[in-house]
């Protein structure tokens, strides 16, 4: 049995999922594909021969459309969640689950109130091989206790966060769910800091606490010019263990000597988004949700409300969540 999957939104990331479903994910089939530009539709999906639906409403109700992945605008998240699971249909959501915490509380409340799990979260990163190498290496106590934390995350340049707010919601968002993932904690507290006072405050460093009493840094640098850069480290009471970084290669300009720098986020985590698609179809397939769930992005949204407020205040900020409802135990 084939998965058949809607997508609405055909922009860089919409078509990059669509071309990963024909080519790499045998149990699912792009059946059909909305954009609120009609050409980006045809063009993406002409090649996988798809139909191209009239509206995001009438794909989720299409009767040739199984499970939904939602490639649109952040701000229509939520809302097409919440169609999704009205009409009882698996989702995978690319982050975030919604602009507010306040929003991504409603499609949590959606899923309880229907008495299932739906919604998948698109953090992609738990299911990159060298993020699972490193969890797996502090699950086994190689490095005996965790302590510390260090994350980097920088693009050469960046379109999609173009606000310092949407720095820490659209790109540190990351961290802050791969670091709960990590460590299996809660986040604590936050502090946002940049050196850029005015205009947009790139690049931006954030130390965060967990509730375990494990110190995390984050740095962001969306515009750092010489490429897409992501590491990590975590420092445990008898050792350190760091993400595995990509092939070595020659030294790239203002780059990091013997560690080659891919160009976007969609190259260095090809791997991950090839599983994450895979891993999800045959979840939907079997009709159970393994993945980051919706309260995974409630929480993301509320610590990055928390960093917002603390880059706004220049002081930390600690992070409330609601009660975590039994379907998420």
């Amino acid at each position: 049995m084939s998965l058949r999957v809607g997508i609405i939104g055909a922009g860089a990331m919409g078509a990059d999922h669509i071309r990963t479903i024909s080519t790499s994910i045998p149990s699912a089939r792009v059946s059909e594909v909305y954009d609120f530009a009609p050409a980006a539709a045809y063009a993406a999906a002409q090649p996988v021969s798809a139909h191209v639906a009239t509206s995001a409403e009438a794909l989720i109700d299409s009767s040739a459309v199984d499970a939904v992945l939602i490639c649109s605008p952040d701000h229509t998240h939520a809302d097409l969640a919440k169609a999704c699971i009205a009409a009882g249909k698996h989702v995978l959501c690319e982050k975030p689950l919604a602009v507010t915490a306040e929003d991504s509380l409603s499609v949590v409340e959606a899923e309880v109130a229907a008495g299932r799990q739906l919604v998948q979260l698109g953090f992609m990163r738990r299911y990159d091989p060298g993020y699972r190498e490193l969890r797996q290496t502090l699950r086994d106590g190689e490095i005996g206790e965790a302590r510390m934390v260090h994350c980097i995350h920088r693009n050469a340049s960046s379109h999609t966060s173009s606000t310092s707010e949407g720095i820490v919601t659209g790109s540190m968002v990351h961290e802050l769910d791969i670091v709960r993932w990590l460590l299996d904690d809660e986040i604590a507290s936050i502090r946002v800091e940049s050196p850029v006072v005015e205009g947009l405050r790139d690049p931006q460093l954030s130390t965060i606490q967990m509730r375990s009493g494990v110190l995390v840094s984050v740095e962001v640098f969306v515009n750092a010019a010489y490429g897409y850069d992501v590491r990590c480290e975590v420092i445990g009471t008898s050792g350190t263990v760091s993400l595995v970084p990509p092939t070595p290669s020659s030294l790239r300009k203002g780059g990091i000597d013997g560690v080659r720098v891919k160009d976007d986020f969609i190259g260095r985590f090809a791997d991950a988004y090839r599983l994450e698609l895979g891993a999800w179809a045959e979840d939907a397939l079997n009709g159970v949700v393994y993945g980051p769930s919706a309260w995974d992005g409630y929480v993301a949204n509320v610590v990055a409300a928390a960093g917002v407020d603390s880059l706004a205040v220049g002081a930390r900020q600690s992070v409330s969540l609601d009660a975590r409802p039994d379907l998420y135990a």
